[in-house]
């Protein structure tokens, strides 16, 4: 009994999440290799942030001075006024990533190697160590489960304590209900000045209204969307008697015609189906990733996509 309530609390990475599995994947984000050239995120407004590292930013010419570096020379004010101008630049601002990470109780549940939610854990996780690496700040705002908020922070700090965030939040879960709609609308509120905002979720709690606010939310940050699906919301299962448990109550559940079995995955699959289609209605980028798959590249394409100005 002992030896099962230590496990439990020290994660085993595929019920509970692992905090020791969180930071080793520090280890694999350091080994890739980010674009050589600067790239820059989409998002409203005049601003601009570029998703690796700081950098300098044009902010004015003007005359040129002795000792001034002849590589900032302003060549077309020059031709215009017929004398010397320099570009100045400005350290730009650092970027901002905020994780938007589901915990409804449809989370907790896998048929292959892990449950939903340890693998949507494992991804936000790899966005913090791969936010840290680009130089950005990163924070987690939790919602159906739990409420939780942490605020962004900068390097290793910030990292570790979006992966702690996401241990404690796995081993207390609550039953505080959130729609998406509502978690989008507590976003922008809480946003933090995040340029870009990273959710995970399997879809299961998309509402109608969540379309409007996932538009609203579009107007502050670029937005990505990480689904995370089982194998049985993703495709059909062979025929059989399949036990399955709820609430602690065990049942078998019979699926033996062809009807039965799409139906059962059509069900199943509806919240992730719904999320993909809204995101793709509105431009935004997005990724299905089942529990067996390896989250880094999912994750990383996403974080690297451009999406749509809005």
């Amino acid at each position: 009994m002992n030896a099962l309530v230590s496990s439990q609390v020290a994660g085993d990475g595929r019920v509970h999440v692992s905090l020791s599995e969180l930071i080793a994947l520090r280890s694999r984000v350091a080994r890739l290799r980010l674009p050589p050239r600067d790239s820059r995120a989409t998002h409203v407004g005049a601003q601009s942030s570029r998703l690796y590292g700081r950098g300098m930013d044009y902010a004015e010419s003007r005359a040129y001075q002795p000792g001034d570096d002849v590589r900032r020379l302003d060549w077309r004010l020059t031709a215009r006024s017929g004398r010397l101008h320099t570009k100045l630049f400005q350290e730009e601002r650092e970027g901002q990533l905020l994780i938007l990470m589901d915990q409804h109780a449809s989370m907790r549940f896998g048929t292959r190697v892990r449950f939903k939610s340890v693998q949507a854990a494992r991804a936000a996780a790899l966005a913090a160590w791969y936010a840290v690496r680009a130089g950005e700040r990163v924070g987690l705002m939790m919602f159906g489960g739990n409420a939780h908020l942490q605020r962004p922070r900068g390097g290793t700090r910030g990292a570790l304590d979006v992966c702690g965030a996401l241990v404690r939040c796995d081993a207390s879960p609550t039953d505080h209900e959130e729609s998406l709609s509502q978690a989008f609308q507590r976003a922008i509120r809480l946003q933090q000045n995040a340029n870009r905002v990273l959710l995970i979720s399997d879809g299961q709690s998309a509402d109608d209204a969540a379309r409007d606010r996932m538009l609203e939310l579009m107007r502050h940050t670029a937005l990505r969307v990480l689904i995370v699906a089982d194998a049985l919301e993703l495709e059909a299962v062979p025929a059989g008697h399949y036990p399955i448990e709820h609430h602690g109550q065990r049942h078998n559940l019979a699926l033996e015609t062809k009807m039965q079995r799409d139906a059962f995955q059509k069900s199943l699959g509806a919240g992730q189906a719904k999320l993909k289609a809204m995101a793709q209605s509105l431009g935004v980028p997005c990724r299905v990733m089942d529990t067996t798959a390896d989250p880094l590249d999912s994750t990383a394409a996403l974080l690297l996509e451009a999406g749509v100005r809005r």
